[in-house]
């Protein structure tokens, strides 16, 4: 399936997760502990900015993470730039800017990270998250290929324990060394 088309069914996924999100929930703990559910905002967001960039065959900034104060409009149109620049022709060939990696790989780790933090933010503030079946399929063969050297780059802990009747999102979850119990 299209990189584009997996993009927008994750991000329609993840937008009722945001729009829910009130000022109360902010200072949440959320699964990944070096941030807050506002960090969290603020993180997502700027990945969504900056893998625009990465479609576009630009070198992406992520040496620091700025504070959005206007997340609430921005994260639906931004996400929607991220789905139609992935869906441009050429966007998923060749090397995508400075992260020199195949485009296609780098397109995947901009859907991966809308299904993890998606389902990190519902976590955090008591919501359902369930990812759409081909988004947690591409996600999941994803993390297949890069959990080794995810967890060298630090991007993912050691994979966690995962119960025998864990569903396969429960599966993917401890895979990126998300703890399937944890809890704010």
């Amino acid at each position: 399936m299209k990189l584009s088309v997996l993009l927008d069914r994750a991000r329609d996924h993840a937008l009722p997760i945001i729009a829910n999100i009130t000022d109360e929930d902010l200072s949440k703990p959320t699964p990944c502990a070096d941030y807050d559910v506002r960090a969290l905002l603020d993180h997502l967001l700027h990945v969504v900015v900056e893998f625009q960039k990465l479609a576009e065959k630009q070198d992406a900034d992520f040496s620091h993470t700025p504070a959005y104060p206007d997340w609430r409009e921005r994260y639906p149109a931004e996400s929607a730039k991220l789905v139609r620049a992935w869906g441009e022709p050429g966007a998923t060939e060749g090397i995508a800017g400075n992260m020199n990696l195949p485009a296609q790989t780098v397109g995947g780790l901009a859907l991966l990270d809308l299904t993890i933090h998606a389902s990190d933010l519902a976590q955090a503030t008591g919501q359902r998250f369930e990812p759409d079946p081909e988004v947690l399929a591409a996600v999941s063969d994803l993390v297949g290929q890069m959990g080794p050297m995810a967890v060298e780059w630090k991007v993912f802990k050691e994979p966690a324990e995962t119960p025998a009747d864990a569903s396969p999102f429960v599966r993917l979850l401890a895979t990126t060394g998300r703890d399937p119990r944890w809890s704010a």
